[in-house]
């Protein structure tokens, strides 16, 4: 055990002296975390539209107000006819544009029924899909308020309820796959560089002669980037809360707990990574490169699983991050504790167990040549 504390504390005054790459260890998960919760979202806001406006009524006036002063819809002006609409589509002036017929006001109060007319520029066809809906709840809106609660016979009322995420925000996925993301790419490249940078100053030999232990040797590569580790995680939660409004609805002992796992083998990783280099500029690249890929693919926050052909849902079990995700997701967002997670879990304690193994023998090896 005193050999292992005295490792640990060399490993820490390597770390302590190179204030730099410390700053830079713990500045980066704050500035991604911030670029990536406020970059990464698939809300729209601010769209801009053009009306088409041939009743000239009040009703119409009125409903455009409604369209400019939601959220999601800002006016770019009003076009003479639908033939103008083209001209400002091809120059990315406006997104959509709502067309208005004449008598719109007088028809929809006598007949209740008059036809609007969306044009969406399906140059970015998820784009024009989600502007189409925010424009049909606008109407909608504006038609329940003109009737009430009365109702035309035969009609069916639809009823949505959106769990979990009732505001819709883009946040509650994005910054579960953002913690796990910057997790392991912090994580990995600070052991990947640990015994390069013994290579380098050229005391790998002192570890490959002391009478330490395999498992000593890694621990104590392992155990200060840990606890870096988890400080970048409590900023990135308190990030999460304070500034993305992302609650923690579970248990947020639990959460931190399987975070620790998923650090570590994280860690491990970075491990094996480093005994295979020669120098922390290939380290650097591989822990990157071999594992933001992986990362961004197979954890679903993305791309989601369930949609990739067979083989690839395959490849993403032996991914630490799908585990991770999928845990950080539910106990985060849904408020899920052990009797719903214990699963996944599991498999990411079995994975971390494996990599830690796999790291201890590369040392053995190493310590036998």
């Amino acid at each position: 055990m005193e050999q292992l504390i005295s490792f640990v504390r060399k490993e820490f005054l390597h770390i302590a002296r190179d204030w730099r790459s410390l700053s830079f260890l713990l500045g980066l998960p704050i500035a991604q975390m911030l670029i990536f919760g406020f970059a990464l979202s698939n809300e729209i806001r601010e769209a801009p539209f053009v009306v088409i406006d041939q009743s000239g009524d009040a009703d119409a006036r009125r409903l455009i107000e409604r369209f400019d002063a939601s959220n999601y819809f800002a006016l770019a002006g009003s076009l003479p006819d639908v033939a103008a609409a083209e001209t400002v589509f091809r120059r990315n002036e406006a997104r959509i544009a709502v067309v208005f017929p004449p008598d719109f006001g007088e028809a929809l109060r006598h007949t209740q029924e008059s036809p609007i007319q969306i044009i969406a520029d399906a140059g970015d066809p998820n784009l024009a899909g989600s502007l189409v809906n925010y424009a049909n709840a606008i109407v909608a809106d504006y038609q329940r308020e003109l009737y009430g609660t009365a109702k035309p016979p035969y009609a069916i009322a639809l009823e949505t309820r959106m769990l979990y995420n009732p505001q819709l925000s883009s946040a509650y996925n994005f910054v579960p796959g953002v913690m796990t993301l910057i997790l392991m790419l912090i994580s990995a490249m600070m052991t990947a560089v640990a015994l390069v940078r013994e290579k380098e100053l050229g005391t790998m030999e002192v570890l490959l002669v002391s009478p330490a232990s395999p498992i000593t040797v890694a621990l104590s590569k392992m155990i200060p980037y840990l606890l870096i580790s988890l400080l970048n995680l409590l900023n990135i939660l308190l990030l999460s809360y304070f500034v993305l409004d992302v609650p923690v609805r579970g248990s947020l002992a639990l959460l931190i707990g399987v975070c620790a796992i998923y650090l570590m083998a994280s860690l491990a990783l970075g491990l094996l990574i480093s005994s295979a280099t020669s120098s922390q500029q290939v380290a650097l690249f591989i822990s990157l490169i071999g594992l933001m890929m992986p990362t961004l693919i197979f954890s679903g926050f993305m791309f989601p699983i369930e949609n990739m052909p067979k083989p690839m849902q395959w490849i993403s079990h032996v991914v630490p991050a799908r585990w991770f995700f999928a845990i950080v997701r539910d106990v985060m967002i849904k408020g899920l504790g052990w009797a719903g997670i214990w699963r996944e879990t599991l498999v990411l304690i079995g994975m971390t167990l494996f990599f830690m193994a796999m790291s201890v023998k590369r040392f053995n090896i190493r310590l036998a040549d």
